[in-house]
């Protein structure tokens, strides 16, 4: 199928490495500029490095997504230097595992900004080149804690939920020149996933890793691929008639029917 990317432009945030990293390469690999940044620069580098391997162009622009000013300058860098903007994919780091208790305002305030308001300030910042695009669309990257909590993280639970009412809003307020969707994705192999096992005392990550998958209908955790495939198509001209949709790439572990 082509999903009619080729010479379009994208901008992944946060896409140094994981699922960011991942989609950024799917959507070189299917023919578009890629927009790319992440707060480490030579892990960002790298990554651009591979995405420019596909015969495509792309930025690359150091930036810490609680920034609004870091936020918007990679954004419009993007825009100025590739010509336009046709797709945004809102991501950041996840929330740190915390109990409530443990959680005081300093940590709160931390994961709205951090979660929330980069959300706001990447969709402010892409809208006004969005609006010029014939097939504009705007996926939020999540997390299926919007579905269905998961213990241990309070913090996502929460703010992730915020973020999910957001872009429910902007595909009714966009429509029909923004498609905008959310992705689910569960338990995917990345660093973020190394950081939740160490942070719940696992030293063998093998056995963190089977324990997860016991709780998957499929019997195992993704890969980051896969949730770029789902990613890339959602926020392709070939998904032209799906918004306001909130999808999980979970391998089944949401129980919920709604």
């Amino acid at each position: 199928m082509d999903l009619g990317l080729t010479g379009r432009v994208a901008f992944v945030a946060a896409s140094s490495k994981g699922m960011g990293r991942a989609i950024a390469e799917g959507f070189a690999a299917e023919g578009a500029n890629v927009g790319m940044c992440a707060r480490g620069e030579a892990a960002l580098n790298e990554a651009a490095a591979s995405v420019r391997s596909h015969a495509v162009r792309a930025t690359a622009v150091v930036a810490d997504l609680t920034d609004m000013a870091q936020t918007v300058d990679a954004v419009e860098r993007t825009v100025t230097e590739l010509g336009g903007l046709d797709a945004l994919v809102v991501n950041a780091a996840g929330p740190p595992r915390a109990r409530f208790d443990e959680l005081d305002d300093s940590r709160w305030d931390a994961t709205y900004r951090l979660t929330l308001m980069s959300a706001v300030h990447l969709v402010r910042a892409a809208l006004p080149a969005l609006r010029e695009s014939e097939a504009a669309s705007i996926l939020f990257l999540s997390s299926w804690s919007v579905k269905q909590p998961i213990p241990g993280l309070t913090l996502s639970n929460s703010i992730r939920g915020a973020v999910a009412g957001l872009a429910k809003s902007l595909a009714n307020e966009l429509a029909p020149a923004v498609r905008v969707n959310t992705l689910l994705p569960g338990t995917v192999r990345t660093d973020r996933q190394l950081e939740l096992a160490r942070a719940a005392g696992f030293s063998n990550l093998d056995e963190y890793f089977a324990g997860m998958s016991r709780s998957v209908p499929l019997g195992r955790v993704g890969e980051p691929v896969e949730i770029a495939r789902v990613a890339v198509f959602l926020s392709s001209p070939a998904a032209s008639y799906v918004t306001g949709t909130t999808l999980a790439v979970d391998g089944g572990v949401i129980q919920s029917v709604v």
